[in-house]
């Protein structure tokens, strides 16, 4: 099984959580952590007139998910997405956090731009004031 899905259900999912949402923000977040929100999006949004029958399908491999892993809130889980206004909200949800990693690279790239232009600057400097040194 794939370490990812191992800490995710071993961890994230392990918590006690007091509302829904939040257990929609740890799925939510894992899968954008994951680099699975486009696919995950275009998923949930084909499947999501399936979405009592995928739930379904959820509590059929419970045993077999419990039987590997200690999951408090699978079972809760499996009840949110049986109902198509939380498949909306986890569509949301990705959307938000993948807005958020977008924008947390965007400033990144941005920092080591201006670091760049710190380093060349200061560089320029030091060659000017050898160079003035020198004569």
């Amino acid at each position: 099984m794939d370490k990812g899905l191992r800490q995710f259900l071993k961890e994230d999912l392990k918590g006690d959580f007091k509302d829904d949402e939040a257990i929609l923000d740890v799925v939510a977040t894992r899968i954008t952590r994951m680099g699975l929100g486009v696919p995950a999006i275009f998923f949930l949004e084909s499947s999501k007139p399936l979405s009592f029958l995928g739930s379904q399908v959820l509590v059929f491999f419970e045993p077999f998910v419990k039987t590997f892993f200690e999951v408090k809130n699978y079972e809760r889980f499996c009840l949110l997405v049986e109902e198509r206004e939380n498949i909306e909200k986890l569509i949301l949800k990705i959307e938000d956090c993948e807005e958020k990693l977008r924008e947390e690279k965007r400033q990144l790239k941005q920092d080591r731009r201006e670091e760049k232009a710190k380093k060349r600057e200061t560089k320029k400097l030091e060659k000017m004031e050898t160079t003035e040194k020198q004569r």
